[in-house]
């Protein structure tokens, strides 16, 4: 193609490239994702999960009480934030709350699981998008990461290890497992807090409080000064700015009816916030999506999964989901900029790892409180009877952004579920308007310095921390696997 120079008033000719990468490495599941380049900067950029998620559909016909132990194999990563929003959804249809020491309970496990999550995150996945790993697999073969501007993860990385298994230890003493606990159920929590157990979950968390505080934190705030071009507050072209609204549903109930949470929902759009959210005007697309257009714009509680594939235009298994018809990034940073914790001005790929540094300390401030506030023989379960009829709703965050589960009972069984992922907020094909989701927005106006090992890319995609596991599941022992092309 040709533009015209802006000096000398004539065309010039302009080479395009199309790079995919393709699997996205060091993320949870399947994602390819591809990008036009042009003049040294991604000029357009397509999101694609690769594989169906069948979980809407498992679901239809069963007893609601099995929901909670099913959506939380959607992930192993964030499987309690499954449970805990399908529990709710359940609740929510009958109109029941737990024991005020099962919402303890629950938080505490939940909290484990963000702690844990965002370690992993942060020292395996996104690290080595900025310094070489170890010359060992699984970090061999890697991509060069450029200039070495001296920060590294090295001295870090064996404690970050270790401080990541003991957040799983900690959500096990309670939760009984890590991952996918058994112990959240409709009605409350199966596991009875003890001083033992009370004991043993403290020594945990003081020194997982000490390594958030002394190592994750300062490592975070490290890189950000080294890599300013992604993200300092006071650069306005900060990398991966991304659609600029987001959106947080709220987490951490600090009451039974969940009317208060540690951290609230709300949304950020053009620079302003409100606390209200109207879950009406969530909606889904599928105009760029396999699925069958009679399920577009639909609200989840009335949503459909109908898989149509091959389909004309469409490129992702990720419905688009959208708030007011328009495309909200969800995730630590929405939900520190909400509760006003940490405002960094703009969107970008150093912010959302500063928010999720400064939130993991946050919740372990918060996991202290909780835990001195259980009471050995207090009641954790309240009788619960599944509705025989009804519609629920709950909503709560993962680690990863806003999870909404949405639930329709008929008859004693399930008629209808829906689940809305964060990974499906953030990296949502376009929508029936045609509008990016807010990962592809972030990737375009991206500066690549070499399209055959587009690192720069992957630094966008990872701060996002996709979880397509979360997104999509069943896939066809067919095809052939692709690496990364330019052309």
């Amino acid at each position: 193609m040709s533009t015209l120079d802006p000096i000398n008033g004539v065309n010039k000719v302009t080479t395009q490239k199309a790079v995919i990468v393709d699997p996205v490495t060091r993320i949870e599941g399947h994602m390819k994702v591809e990008v036009s380049i042009e003049g040294g900067q991604v000029v357009d950029a397509r999101c694609t999960g690769t594989l169906f998620r069948g979980f809407e559909t498992i679901l239809q016909g069963r007893d609601p009480k099995d929901a909670p132990i099913l959506t939380e194999r959607i992930c192993g990563v964030c499987p309690v934030s499954h449970g805990m929003a399908s529990v709710m959804a359940i609740e929510n249809a009958r109109g029941a709350a737990p024991p005020d020491d099962a919402r303890l309970l629950r938080n505490l496990v939940l909290g484990a699981n963000f702690i844990q999550s965002h370690i992993l995150h942060f020292y395996l996945l996104a690290a080595f998008d900025y310094c070489p790993g170890p010359e060992s697999a699984p970090w061999t073969p890697a991509w060069n990461v450029g200039p070495n501007r001296g920060w590294s993860v090295s001295e870090s990385l064996p404690r970050a290890i270790e401080a990541r298994r003991h957040a799983h230890e900690m959500g096990a003493v309670f939760g009984g497992r890590m991952p996918s606990p058994h112990t959240y159920i409709p009605g409350g929590f199966t596991a009875v807090p003890t001083a033992e157990r009370i004991a043993q979950f403290g020594s945990y968390l003081s020194t997982l409080t000490e390594f958030i505080g002394n190592v994750y934190i300062p490592d975070v705030v490290e890189l950000a000064k080294k890599y300013h071009e992604y993200g300092s507050e006071d650069d306005s072209q900060a990398i991966g700015a991304g659609c600029g609204n987001l959106l947080a549903f709220g987490v951490f109930d600090l009451d039974p009816d969940g009317t208060s949470k540690l951290l609230r929902g709300g949304t950020i759009e053009l620079g302003k916030a409100s606390d209200l959210i109207d879950t009406n005007a969530i909606t889904e697309s599928v105009g760029y999506s396999w699925y069958d257009d009679a399920a577009s714009r639909l609200n989840p509680a009335n949503g459909v999964t109908l898989p149509a594939y091959p389909k004309e235009s469409a490129y992702s298994w990720l419905k688009a989901p959208r708030y007011r018809g328009k495309p909200f990034e969800v995730g630590p940073l929405a939900r520190m900029w909400v509760n006003g914790i940490y405002n960094p001005g703009k969107p970008s790929v150093m912010a959302r790892h500063l928010a999720r540094a400064y939130e993991t300390q946050e919740i372990a401030a918060a996991m202290r409180e909780w835990l001195e506030g259980l009471t050995p023989g207090n009641p954790v379960y309240n009788d619960f009877a599944s509705p025989s009829y009804g519609q629920g709703m709950g909503l709560t965050e993962a680690p990863r952004g806003a999870l909404g589960h949405w639930v329709e009972i008929a008859k004693d069984k399930i008629l209808r579920y829906q689940i809305i992922t964060p990974t499906c907020w953030n990296a949502s094909p376009l929508d029936d308007e045609a509008q990016h989701g807010p990962m592809e927005q972030a990737l375009i106006g991206t500066p690549v310095d070499d399209p055959a090992q587009p690192i720069e890319v992957m630094r966008v995609i990872h701060s996002f921390d996709p979880c397509l596991s979360c997104a999509v599941h069943i896939m066809r022992p067919s095809g052939e696997p692709v690496m990364v092309k330019t052309g």
